[in-house]
């Protein structure tokens, strides 16, 4: 079985771009034509037709992108939040996007450890399991146990982790940073540890989430993690530019995984109750393709 940091780069040669669309379905703005009133629904019947939504607002993504990028990051929070409707959702989902070919990021910043971590593995790893997800991202700041009960799936089913490193928000250098040996770098010592451990001569199975927003440190980041591929958020909405996104790839271009949701997701025909699913999937191609040269024009400056 290839490993997954093997398997992401192959994919991302294969499409040309290292870009990755985020699926963050934020009800108040799916597309008119879908039918879904703003605002969080308060009963099953309601969480019921906003995740009917939701997949069929995924579908169109997923159709529209599938041959632009090589992966697409459901944040599992907003399928969660509407129950186990949502959740069949995200199901489906994630087979959907398998099916067409792409690499599969379950965002749920999981952190636990021993048999309550071996359970989140079989929900969102396992290719038995309900989701199938190729990759998870990981909370690690209980400690570098939160990783081991994933190195199963991890070795055997060629499925990848990504660590939190350097986060987005305004508050992560708090800990992140702490120290005079800042906390982080112990956290980038285990992500090493552990893609040396699992052998082989190329990309580790085991990332690291790295903000746009830390640009200025993923050189030695870098450093510090030579085999583990950097998932960037932060670009686009968020204010990050794209030559932050990119900075902590490798001199071949490969390394940074740079995810854009909100940016490519919705635009002016979400807001237009006459735009058709097909006008919304041809505006979501579009901004997809423009996220994909814009990773790739960023690597060649």
């Amino acid at each position: 079985m290839q490993g997954f940091g093997d398997r992401l780069a192959a994919a991302s040669e294969r499409v040309g771009t290292t870009a990755m669309v985020g699926l963050d379905p934020h009800l108040s703005r799916l597309p008119r034509c879908l039918g879904v009133v703003d605002g969080a629904p308060t009963d099953p019947a309601g969480r019921a037709a906003a995740a009917l939504a939701v997949q069929r607002f995924n579908d169109v993504v997923i159709e529209a992108v599938a041959d632009l990028v090589p992966a697409v990051k459901p944040q599992l929070a907003f399928y969660e939040a509407l129950g186990s409707a949502g959740w069949a959702a995200l199901e489906h989902t994630c087979a959907r996007a398998r099916e067409a070919g792409l690499l599969v990021v379950a965002d749920g910043k999981r952190g636990d450890i021993s048999s309550t971590a071996a359970a989140y593995a079989r929900a969102i790893l396992d290719p038995a399991g309900p989701l199938g997800a190729d990759a998870l991202t990981i909370n690690p700041w209980m400690g570098s146990d939160t990783l081991t009960p994933y190195m199963g799936l991890v070795a055997e089913h060629g499925r990848g982790l990504f660590v939190l490193v350097r986060t987005t928000n305004p508050g992560s250098a708090e800990l992140q940073l702490h120290g005079d040996r800042p906390a982080c770098h112990t956290v980038c010592a285990a992500i090493a540890a552990q893609n040396q451990r699992l052998g082989g001569s190329g990309w580790g199975p085991i990332g690291a989430v790295v903000g746009a927003s830390s640009a200025d440190e993923a050189t030695a980041l870098r450093a510090r993690m030579p085999r583990a591929w950097f998932l960037v958020p932060g670009v686009g909405a968020q204010g990050g530019s794209m030559r932050d996104g990119v900075a902590g790839a490798r001199s071949d271009g490969l390394g940074a995984l740079v995810n854009s949701s909100r940016a490519v997701l919705f635009g002016p025909e979400s807001a237009d109750p006459a735009a058709t699913l097909d006008d919304v999937g041809a505006a979501i191609r579009a901004r997809a393709q423009d996220l994909a040269a814009g990773v790739r024009t960023a690597l060649d400056a």
